[in-house]
């Protein structure tokens, strides 16, 4: 079959293709066989994509789209898509979940243009399957924020989340990362997920203080899946509003801490103001 035949079996308009996360054996035939008859493959990096394509033995056009993406880009891809079908690819995993894409999306949506997406790898999934954490109900929120009181609030702000937590991490980052969730919601229980797939996958649990004695000890490597137990359902001390207060006001007023606060342990109000007047 020529490139043109194989272009022509896809119907024109935006192919999402989730790729393996590590393991180049988990991609889908589904995946190889879109990724063959469309006419390019927008991606974050074309030398990343460049090696899956080269193991599968595909020679489509490559058109790098990231979130640094501008308009000409994007206007470029619906006008391709227009006639022809294009696949959309992130580094690994599945596209859009914490990799660019929505914007595409949204637009290929409001005008008119078909989106088709095909399930596949995506390592928050992966991470909450082998962490052994309640997985009824969980919310993934993306990277917490580098900076240590944008960190400290936003895991304040999901701490009544009555849900695991996942997150994607660094391994630069993940020993501050455990010393926030241990100040910020403590007594809950933590899942790291590492190298999902790959020969040094592993998937260690515990408290944030036991994850980061071991980390301190052995360093960790590649990419990471950072989980969090939901609440335990028990009154909360006032030592635990505490640290909850400590978080929040860094960002908020005393009245607005213990506003916060109060909504998520159920204590009073007037006495988590009163202990936040002598934090602040």
């Amino acid at each position: 079959m020529t490139p043109d035949e194989q272009t022509q079996s896809l119907s024109p308009g935006l192919y999402i293709v989730a790729t393996p996360i590590g393991h180049l054996g988990d991609i889908t035939l589904r995946a190889i066989e879109t990724l063959k008859g469309v006419a390019a493959v927008a991606c974050e990096d074309t030398r990343i994509t460049g090696r899956l394509m080269q193991h599968l033995g595909l020679k489509q056009r490559l058109i790098r789209y990231d979130d640094h993406a501008d308009e000409r880009a994007r206007e470029g891809l619906l006008a391709l898509m227009a006639d022809q079908a294009v696949a959309l690819v992130s580094d690994a995993g599945t596209p859009l979940v914490s990799d660019p894409g929505y914007r595409l999306v949204r637009e290929c949506r409001e005008r008119g243009i078909a989106v088709t997406s095909l399930p596949g790898p995506c390592a928050a999934i992966m991470g909450i399957t082998l962490s052994g954490l309640p997985s009824d109900k969980f919310l993934f929120a993306g990277f917490l924020p580098a900076k240590e009181k944008a960190r400290e609030h936003a895991l304040a702000e999901l701490a009544g989340v009555p849900a695991t937590l996942i997150f994607y991490e660094t391994a630069p980052r993940l020993l501050d990362s455990l010393a926030a969730i241990d100040a910020v919601l403590p007594g809950r229980e933590v899942a790291v997920g590492r190298e999902l797939t790959k020969f040094y996958e592993e998937c260690r649990s515990g408290t944030p203080e036991n994850l980061s004695t071991h980390y301190e000890k052995h360093p960790p490597r590649g990419e990471i899946v950072l989980m969090i137990g939901p609440p335990v359902a028990q009154a909360a001390s006032m030592e635990d509003a505490e640290k909850l207060l400590r978080a929040e006001l860094r960002n908020a007023k005393p009245s607005q801490a213990a506003a916060a606060v109060a909504k998520l342990t159920g204590l009073d109000r007037k006495a988590l103001y009163a202990l936040a007047l002598t934090l602040k």
